[in-house]
C-alpha cells in the first residue's frame, strides 16, 4: 500500500494525498520519506502548474505517530542523539520541499492538522479548510515545546505574533471558523466542496503566466526574510523587469484585452 498518492486531478493540477487514514495520516517516517520524494517528483514535472496537498479520510495530518513512528532510514552507526537529529532533518526536508517547489501549493485542509501536521499545513502557500478542520500546536501538551518544523517562524508571520504566542503556548484548538477569521486559512467551505474549491482556484492560477506565478510565489516567501522594504523592493523590481523584458506576456495581455479574449501566455 502506498502511503502517498499522486494523481493528475485535472489538466496541469497534481493532487498529492497523504494516504494513511487509519492513523489520521500521522507523520511516520514511512509516510514522510515518500512524501518528500513525491513533492520533489511533482516539482520537476513541467506539466504540473498547481499542486493540491490533502489527507485521506477524516484527517489532514495528526502529527507525530505516537504508536509507531516507523524506521528512520540511514542510521547505521549513529547514537541516539544522532538518530534524533537525522529524524528531525527528514521531517524538516518535507517542509522545505514545499517551499522549494516552483508551483504554488494549495493546502486542502480536510480535517485535523495537529502538531507537525499543523506545521505541514503552514508550509503550503495557500490554505483552504473544510468546516471539519481544526489546528492544534500539540507539542506543548505532550511535555515538549510547541516549536517544531518551522512553526515558530511560520505561524507568527501568518497570523501575527500575539495570536501565535497564545495559540502555541496554550495548546488550544483553533477551529475552521476561527482559522478563517484570523487569516490562518483563506476561507472555509463545506467538506464536500473542499477539493472542487481548490481546483477552481487552481484553474484560475493556471490561466496566468507560469513564469509570473512561479516568481510571485518565490518573492512572497522571500519577503518574509527581507531585511528591509528597500531591499525587497529591489528584488521585486528586477523580477518585474525580467518578465517584462524577456517575454511578450504584457503585449499579449494588451492584445487579448482589446480582442476580449483570454490571453495565451507563452512566457
Amino acid at each position: 500500500m502506498s502511503f502517498v498518492l499522486i494523481e493528475k486531478a485535472r489538466p496541469h493540477v497534481a493532487l498529492v494525498t497523504l494516504n494513511r487514514p487509519e492513523r489520521m495520516n500521522a507523520m511516520a517516517f514511512d509516510v514522510m520519506v515518500p512524501l518528500r520524494q513525491a513533492l520533489e517528483e511533482v516539482g520537476q514535472d513541467n506539466d504540473v502548474r498547481v499542486v493540491v496537498l490533502t489527507g485521506a479520510g477524516s484527517g489532514f495530518c495528526a502529527g507525530a505517530d505516537l504508536e509507531d513512528a516507523g524506521p528512520v532510514p540511514d542510521i547505521d552507526g549513529l547514537t541516539r542523539p544522532g538518530i534524533a537529529r537525522r529524524a528531525m532533518g527528514i521531517l524538516d526536508d518535507v517542509v522545505l520541499a514545499l517551499r522549494r517547489m516552483p508551483q504554488p501549493v494549495i493546502g486542502a485542509i480536510n480535517g485535523p492538522a495537529i502538531g507537525g501536521g499543523f506545521c505541514l499545513s503552514l508550509a503550503t502557500d495557500i490554505r483552504i479548510a473544510s468546516d471539519l478542520a481544526y489546528f492544534c500546536a500539540a507539542g506543548i501538551k505532550n511535555g515538549l515545546t510547541a516549536t517544531e518544523l518551522g512553526m515558530s517562524y511560520l505561524l507568527p508571520r501568518a497570523i501575527g505574533s500575539s495570536r501565535a504566542f497564545e495559540i502555541m503556548i496554550s495548546g488550544r484548538d483553533v477551529d475552521a471558523e476561527e482559522a478563517a477569521r484570523i487569516g490562518l486559512v483563506s476561507h472555509t467551505v463545506p467538506a464536500e466542496e473542499l477539493l472542487e474549491t481548490c481546483y477552481r482556484l487552481a484553474d484560475r492560477i493556471i490561466a496566468f503566466s507560469r513564469l509570473g506565478v512561479e516568481i510571485t510565489k518565490r518573492l512572497l516567501w522571500s519577503s518574509l526574510d527581507a531585511s528591509s522594504l528597500y531591499a525587497h523592493m529591489d528584488h521585486e523590481d528586477h523580477a518585474q523587469l525580467y518578465v517584462r523584458l524577456t517575454t511578450q506576456n504584457f503585449e499579449e495581455a494588451v492584445r487579448a484585452r482589446k480582442a476580449r479574449r483570454a490571453p495565451e501566455y507563452r512566457d
